[in-house]
């Protein structure tokens, strides 16, 4: 059994969410992984990971992100007829997509790469999917948390191609706080709110200015696009969502779908789980209804 941790802010809703992404990938990769948050020495928070392997599952994931690819998926039948400009490769997606069941993806012929699902890959033939962007809420019953808009047409996929070669040359360096790494980014998920900005709120903005550019982080922007894979804060309208987290309670951690579970729920998954959950409020960066950022997160409630 391989165990590590690494801190985590809990009013950063993008780190919270990538924590859930090392649970993910750590499942994928090694197997049995569980996890959870660790509160109990004050400001000291921490995010417990294990899995099945004997070794540091973080420091695995962190080498798998570093010679891992990234192409675009293809479901069979749907067609997709167009070549990218972004230069990301597509290859076909072993699933067949019923247009009557409930994928959120469009089926039809397409020349846009934003209606594909992304895929990390490695040379061993792991592979992780990220999907998030294409639930349709009316559908999937899922709310697509789509934070970015406009930026030319960027897709999930360049937008997961690009955080991960802002990473590659840093990453193993940061196995033990991969949540610092910084890099310049321009375009992102908009998972971390540290990066993002209201123009009307700051006084200025910096498009006018080419000299100064923003200082994103790509390891929590990746890994939170992984981690709301299978989990989703609550939606209370455009604007504004609430995220559960679960405490780690002494040598237990809990597996994948508690964690889950816990990020959008109201109240803890089971009875005796410490539990604490934040309201997180959203505005228009530019033009409403297009890119929504993170502007601001409160603590709700706690059970610990």
């Amino acid at each position: 059994m391989g165990e590590a941790s690494i801190p985590v802010d809990l009013v950063n809703p993008g780190q919270v969410f990538a924590c859930l992404g090392f649970v993910e990938a750590a499942d994928v990769l090694l197997g049995g992984a569980r996890g959870g948050f660790d509160w109990q020495h004050g400001e000291d928070v921490r995010f417990r990971l294990e899995s099945a392997r004997a070794e540091n599952p973080i420091a695995h994931v962190l080498r798998f992100l570093e010679e891992a690819e990234v192409v675009a998926l293809e479901p069979y039948g749907c067609g997709y007829d167009g070549s990218s400009k972004w230069k990301i490769d597509i290859e076909k997606w072993n699933i067949n997509i019923d247009p009557s069941q409930p994928y959120g993806f469009p089926c039809k012929p397409s020349k846009k790469l934003d209606t594909l699902p992304a895929c990390l890959r490695d040379s061993d033939g792991n592979k992780i999917v990220i999907d998030h962007w294409g639930d349709d809420l009316r559908k999937t019953g899922r709310d697509n948390i789509k934070f970015w808009a406009g930026m030319g047409g960027k897709p999930g996929t360049k937008l997961a191609l690009e955080a991960l070669d802002l990473a590659r040359d840093q990453i193993t360096d940061h196995i033990g706080d991969p949540f610092s790494l910084t890099a310049e980014q321009s375009s992102s998920f908009r998972f971390d709110w540290r990066r993002d900005y209201v123009p009307i709120d700051s006084g200025f903005s910096l498009n006018p200015h080419g000299h100064m550019t923003t200082q994103g982080y790509p390891v929590v922007e990746l890994m939170a696009a992984i981690g709301v894979t299978h989990a989703r804060p609550m939606r209370r309208d455009k604007l504004n969502y609430s995220y559960g987290v679960a405490g780690a309670s002494g040598a237990d951690l809990y597996d994948p779908i508690f964690l889950r579970a816990a990020l959008g729920a109201r109240q803890p998954p089971f009875h005796g789980m410490p539990f604490r959950r934040f309201s997180m409020r959203l505005d228009w960066p530019g033009q409403e209804n297009q890119a929504r950022c993170i502007t601001n997160v409160i603590e709700e409630t706690s059970t610990s």
